[in-house]
């Protein structure tokens, strides 16, 4: 994608810029959401055409990506890549700014981002970070469990079924 020009700030701007993108990683990084449904719910009411082209749009530029659900193959979960929770930082200044410019709500979060906020980001991170590793051990687990899997129908002894050994066995 050729920018209009190599200004850090444009480059931000036109990967980031956009009414909606920083709102979908605002609701990934501080409220958990991960699917399709969890976004259309959210309090900004995005029309389903808009969300799909952001969410493409942030997987394009390695913000977030689209993983299969562990309960439900057919169902995408998006998650914050690294280059996506890295926005924790640049998210927070945007909201302290709001919270002493402009008349909004959530004024707790904003409290907590300006008691600490180094301890806020570093929160917001950590969280991210165990949420990756939790991940990353279905992963694992899941293919464990789908190589065993394997292994037992290739060798009917181990597969359970008394007859199928003794079949093996003359």
């Amino acid at each position: 994608m050729k920018r209009r020009s190599e200004c850090p700030l444009n480059a931000s701007i036109e990967i980031l810029g956009d009414r909606w993108s920083l709102l979908i990683v605002r609701d990934m990084m501080l409220r958990g959401f991960k699917s399709y449904k969890e976004f259309m719910d959210s309090y900004e009411r995005i029309a389903t055409n808009i969300l799909a082209d952001r969410l493409r749009k942030l997987e394009f530029h390695g913000i977030i990506e689209a993983e299969a659900d562990p309960l439900d193959g057919r169902k995408l979960n998006y998650v914050l890549t690294r280059k996506g929770i890295d926005l924790g930082a640049v998210m927070t200044e945007m909201v302290l700014w709001a919270g002493a410019h402009e008349r909004v709500e959530n004024q707790e979060l904003i409290a907590r981002m300006r008691k600490d906020k180094v301890k806020f980001i570093a929160e917001v991170r950590a969280k991210w970070e165990h949420d990756r590793e939790e991940r990353e051990s279905r992963r694992e687990f899941a293919k464990s469990e789908s190589q065993l899997r394997e292994i037992v129908k290739s060798e009917p002894e181990l597969s359970g079924n008394p007859r199928s050994s003794i079949r093996s066995q003359r």
